[in-house]
């Protein structure tokens, strides 16, 4: 079954001579088969390259204007997928929309093409980027109606939402292929950085994570625990960022002096992934973990509505230095709401301190009774 992703209208509308299409989005999150179901409605010529396959590399390596024409004569889109494992991939691109009248190009892969090929920003002003993401409620909400989305809400949050584990009927199926994604593909892109080659460094620091989801995170302190400088550690996880893996949340500061703002908390874009890292796939029922299960699917569902609705909107936890705290800051120019994420109904005081440093910001619980209204 194809789910419609909500970025195909977008890529779509975008898909114009001389700009450069950039899908991005973590390995086996459905990049291909979105380009694919773009490619069916696409009426022109396309050529479709792969960038880790030998003949590709070698039918780009010559970075001359004469070249692109000549590979690209009478083609009027070009999709390079896997781009990042080309050299120079900003460069390639810059040329080639630039040079070749016409073209329209898609580029997708697994992580900033910059990060790979340290080419500054080559494509400004003539590419859009896209950010693809494991599937959202939203999209699941197309195929299963609302009986069906509180069914499956225990196996989102244990088995999370990558295209091929909500395909899979069989739990034990779903068990074994995201182990194997965290241990063949998930730190597949990273440890092809130069000079990062130590997966089980970079394996601990993400299991460190999953055990502290919803909770600040000390640098230092996971520096300690592994061994690693601080600055090591920053490294490790803006790369993390950058695949796709973990989403950072800092603290919101703004009226109080007693407000905790260079902490962090750290979340994984899918439940599925962080119970790999934890080999935990047990049901709620008997789970410790449930609150922080619940609260890493609602932080990884609004990041993915908020994007695909293309809304400017940042996202904090708070907290003072005495111990009050809030779960869940937006702030945009113009509204500033907080959120508590409750799995179990239970009584919630606003902070003292927040509504009288911030009275014009909204405040709600959201639980499973009214989560929907919240990511949909």
């Amino acid at each position: 079954m194809i789910i419609e992703r909500e970025l195909q209208a977008k890529i779509e509308a975008k898909l114009i001579p001389g700009k450069a299409i950039l899908l991005f989005g973590p390995r086996r999150v459905g990049k291909t088969v979105l380009i694919e179901e773009i490619l069916k409605k696409f009426n022109g010529r396309t050529l479709i390259l792969n960038g880790e396959d030998a003949n590709t590399l070698a039918l780009l390596s010559e970075r001359s204007i004469s070249n692109y024409r000549n590979l690209l004569n009478n083609i009027d889109l070009l999709v390079i997928d896997e781009a990042q494992a080309i050299p120079d991939i900003g460069k390639v691109l810059k040329l080639i929309v630039d040079e070749v009248a016409g073209i329209r190009v898609i580029g997708s892969g697994s992580s900033s093409f910059d990060l790979l090929n340290k080419t500054g920003e080559p494509l400004t002003g003539r590419s859009y980027s896209f950010n693809l993401l494991p599937i959202s409620q939203s999209e699941l909400s197309i195929t299963e109606n609302r009986l069906q989305t509180r069914q499956n809400l225990e196996a989102r949050l244990i088995y999370g939402s990558f295209p091929e584990v909500i395909s899979m009927a069989d739990n034990n199926q779903r068990k074994e292929y995201l182990l194997d994604l965290v241990s063949a593909y998930l730190l597949k892109d990273l440890l092809s950085l130069e000079g990062l080659r130590n997966a089980n460094k970079l394996r601990d620091l993400l299991t460190l994570l999953a055990y502290q989801v919803g909770n600040e995170v000390s640098l230092t302190e996971l520096g300690s625990q592994l061994g690693l400088s601080k600055n090591t550690i920053e490294k490790y996880l803006n790369l993390l960022t950058k695949v796709f893996v973990i989403h950072r949340l800092g603290g919101y500061s703004k009226n109080l002096r007693k407000e905790i703002s260079k902490s962090s908390k750290w979340y994984f874009y899918d439940n599925g992934i962080r119970n790999a890292l934890i080999g935990n796939f047990n049901p709620l029922s008997i789970r410790q973990d449930t609150g922080l299960l619940w609260e890493n699917y609602l932080v990884a569902e609004r990041l993915k509505k908020k994007a695909y609705k293309s809304e400017l909107t940042y996202f904090y936890f708070w907290r003072t230095y005495d111990g009050q705290e809030i779960d869940f800051i937006e702030a945009n120019a113009d509204t500033l709401k907080a959120f508590e994420m409750k799995w179990k109904y239970k009584k919630f005081k606003i902070p003292a301190a927040w509504k009288g440093a911030y009275p014009e910001a909204s405040f709600d619980i959201v639980n499973p009774e009214n989560y929907l209204n919240w990511i949909l």
